[in-house]
């Protein structure tokens, strides 16, 4: 059963086929394709079709459910979808537009790509670059006007050239993420192991790579040179250390202190209490800054010797005038 909303624009193209024997004998044949420029309501409910959908997305976004699995469509992503089983797709939430191109398949070659492009069964979107795609369903709809050999062989290849990118798309984003887990091996390697002696064969001998492939790659992921990364991790952890040793001081301060505290009691006990107050004492009044005289006290004892000083002298003179009256 079929329920849809055909909130397309006028310009929007769908195409019918009615494959003859010879087609469906092909590894590759179609039923039907279009262009559709759906609009914010675009919708369509299947339960069941003996047949495969490829979608690709020119701009907006579509929202595909089928099962458990629901995936957003955007712009310049490509899927597969086996008709088989229920399904639904519309323009995704938020967007007002879906223009997506589309084309209902089947043949054994398809059959043949399943488990690669629907991996575990589960809906797939593999992002494309380049008008290629475009190319294709291009070709394909204008090869559905005709009913000959020459465009049944060119839809044909049209269609296996469509897999085909989805397919090598696919097979590329699994290699960069198998050589991205590598390189991030790679790095962890070399974190664990700062201390020690390092050297690039052993890190090649972990990868299985050339060193050319090697380093090209870990400068791709990790923006540096693997000697570089090293480098700078050990600085990293260099600086973190030092922290920590800033940390520890006001620790080793309170020791210390903690250590005078405890030589003070121990000098108290073995000494006695008063002899640790004289002692006391006497400190303070060492440390006791003397008093400074005012300016008047110190004029004041000029003065003083001064008068001292002259009540000398004339006692000096008053001796020798009466020494000279005895002679």
């Amino acid at each position: 059963m079929l329920t849809y909303n055909m909130d397309v624009t006028p310009e929007s193209v769908w195409k019918r086929t009615t494959p003859s024997e010879a087609e469906l004998a092909q590894p590759y044949y179609c039923t039907e394709a279009g262009v559709f420029y759906a609009q914010q309501h675009f919708s369509t409910a299947r339960t069941d079709k003996e047949s495969y959908i490829l979608f690709y997305t020119l701009r907006g976004a579509g929202l595909i459910e089928q099962g458990e699995s629901h995936v957003v469509l955007s712009t310049g992503q490509a899927l597969l979808l086996n008709c088989r089983t229920p399904q639904s797709y519309c323009t995704a939430p938020g967007q007002s537009c879906w223009h997506h191109y589309w084309v209902h398949l089947d043949g054994a070659g398809v059959a043949a790509m399943e488990p690669l492009l629907l991996p575990g069964k589960k809906l797939t979107p593999v992002q494309l670059t380049g008008v290629k795609m475009q190319e294709y369903f291009e070709m394909l709809l204008g090869q559905m006007e005709h009913s000959t050999v020459d465009s049944m062989v060119t839809t044909g290849l049209a269609l296996h050239e469509m897999l085909a990118l989805c397919a090598r798309s696919i097979l590329a984003q699994a290699e960069a993420t198998s050589a991205r887990q590598v390189i991030l091996q790679a790095a962890e390697t070399l974190r664990k192991n700062y201390q020690k002696e390092l050297c690039l064969a052993d890190l090649l001998a972990e990868a299985h790579m050339s060193k050319s492939y090697f380093l090209r790659l870990f400068r791709r992921y990790m923006g540096t040179t693997p000697y570089n990364y090293l480098v700078n991790f050990r600085i990293t952890q260099a600086k973190e250390l030092l922290v920590k040793l800033a940390e520890y001081k006001p620790l080793a301060k309170i020791e210390e202190l903690e250590e005078q505290n405890y030589n003070m009691i121990d000098e108290r006990l073995n000494n006695g209490v008063e002899k640790f107050n004289r002692e006391e004492e006497k400190k303070e009044q060492q440390e006791k800054p003397q008093a400074r005289s005012s300016l008047k006290e110190r004029l004041a004892a000029k003065q003083k010797e001064a008068t001292q000083g002259n009540n000398k002298d004339t006692k000096e003179q008053e001796k020798s005038k009466n020494s000279h009256r005895e002679m």
